[in-house]
């Protein structure tokens, strides 16, 4: 590793998270969806920028980014897709088939498309889900075939041993067992059939486990990442949505197989994101390997801080800023980045937005915000 005072911004990254010296925190304020930038451009952001990281960045004094190199694109979702079409056109809303076999109604504000890639906050009432019993698990399941070769570009096997000295930090981000069996299965049913019928939950949980182990050790085959993001959302604003109980049961061995394979390989961060309050789940999710969790929503009670204290060195944290004193600015965001500092200034943490950046955040509060944000983590 370089000298602190001459990090890239890959060493910088993983120096921070796993709790050694860094030269400075990353600067990592978070990013906007596809209404967060029309309003910004409404309000100073200006037109032809399309790199608003990068512009901020100038405008706060710190220096541009490096550039930009795309990480191997690895797919672990289903081929083939389903066909995305509209069912039924009804007063404002859309009956709507998406990419994944779910039916569910979405504004007429939206297409389907919104549905694909996390484009917007957009909100939808389920209809149905492609699984709603045995008969349509065969159907789902062929449609994970981990040796197809669409699952790894073409070239990686000479691309990923050039990306070895590269300065920029790149990940993977892999739906986990409890996200994508709700996926398949909607959330109510989810949660039903893991009282109900637990042995075909644990069928679809180890089938998914041997699917995402197998794409992982064909990937590192060519490419080791700096960074496995586990996706999970599986809490609510006051308690998770399983016990963490039934976590350890259903859902650990899977977290841990995917550990064992990420730390064979070389990959020092393994990380979890999940929405909601997450107090009750970190001690289960270190018992299982991860030791990173994001993005640590404050509205949902999270105290990063308090987290930092508990756990000590066993879990770095990203995110952790309370989007809503984003939107409010002035004082509310500078009391909010003062609650944090004694965390950051413990180490292994990169603060940045709680979750996707919200429309009510203006663009002179998001400037303001990401140049308090640069000063707390040792930038100006």
């Amino acid at each position: 590793m370089a000298s602190p005072a001459n990090m890239t911004e890959r060493e910088r990254f993983i120096a921070a998270l796993r709790f050694e010296k860094p030269d400075r925190v990353p600067f990592m304020p978070g990013h906007g969806r596809r209404s967060t930038l029309a309003a910004w451009r409404t309000q100073g952001l200006p037109a032809d920028v399309t790199d608003y990281h990068a512009y901020v960045r100038t405008l706060i004094g710190l220096p541009p980014p490096e550039p930009h190199v795309p990480t191997p694109a690895i797919d672990f979702r289903m081929i083939p897709w389903f066909e995305e079409k509209v069912i039924e056109r009804r007063p404002g809303t859309l009956i709507v088939q998406d990419w994944k076999g779910n039916v569910c109604e979405i504004s007429d504000q939206y297409d389907v498309s919104y549905l694909r890639d996390a484009i917007d906050f957009v909100t939808r009432s389920w209809i149905r889900c492609p699984v709603e019993s045995r008969a349509d698990w065969p159907d789902m399941a062929r449609r994970y075939d981990p040796e197809d070769p669409r699952r790894l570009p073409a070239d990686l096997a000479v691309r990923g041993p050039a990306l070895r000295d590269r300065r920029v930090p790149m990940g993977l981000s892999i739906s986990g067992p409890f996200w994508q069996l709700r996926e398949w299965l909607g959330f109510e049913n989810l949660c039903m059939l893991l009282i109900d019928d637990p042995d075909f939950c644990l069928e679809m949980i180890e089938f998914w486990r041997k699917f995402v182990a197998r794409v992982l050790q064909r990937t590192f085959a060519h490419f080791v990442p700096d960074f496995v993001t586990i996706n999970e959302d599986m809490a609510y604003k006051i308690k998770p949505m399983i016990s963490p109980a039934m976590a350890r049961r259903f859902l650990l061995p899977t977290w841990r197989c995917w550990a064992d394979i990420c730390r064979s390989a070389g990959v020092p961060i393994y990380d979890v994101d999940s929405d909601g309050y997450v107090g009750d789940l970190i001690p289960v999710w270190i018992d299982a390997g991860f030791n990173c969790n994001q993005p640590q929503e404050v509205a949902a009670g999270n105290d990063l801080p308090a987290y930092r204290r508990t756990y000590g060195t066993r879990m770095a944290y990203r995110g952790g800023v309370d989007k809503r004193k984003m939107a409010q600015g002035g004082q509310a965001i500078r009391d909010e980045i003062a609650r944090l500092q004694p965390a950051i200034d413990a180490g292994g943490v990169i603060p940045g937005c709680d979750h996707g950046v919200p429309a009510d955040v203006s663009w002179p509060n998001f400037v303001e915000y990401c140049r308090l944000l640069a000063r707390a983590t040792g930038w100006i």
